[in-house]
């Protein structure tokens, strides 16, 4: 009987002792998520653009005949 009292004394003791410290919040570190970014024209928009206005600069820049007075 006192081996049992002594075993259940100690299981108490060492189970108490195991939680003495309470809950600590385990430390995670942050996720960081990367993502890639690309567009569908690939860096040809602005070429394209710009060949526009130098066209419509051409077409516009005619001057008219001028009138006989």
């Amino acid at each position: 009987m006192k081996k049992a009292v002594t075993a259940a004394l100690f299981a108490t003791m060492v189970g108490t002792t195991a939680q003495a410290s309470g809950y600590a919040e385990p430390v995670l570190e942050p996720v960081v998520i990367v993502e890639d970014t690309s567009s569908s024209a690939g860096g040809i928009l602005v070429p394209i653009l710009a060949i526009i206005l130098i066209a419509l600069a051409i077409s516009s820049s005619s001057s008219p005949a001028p009138v006989p007075r």
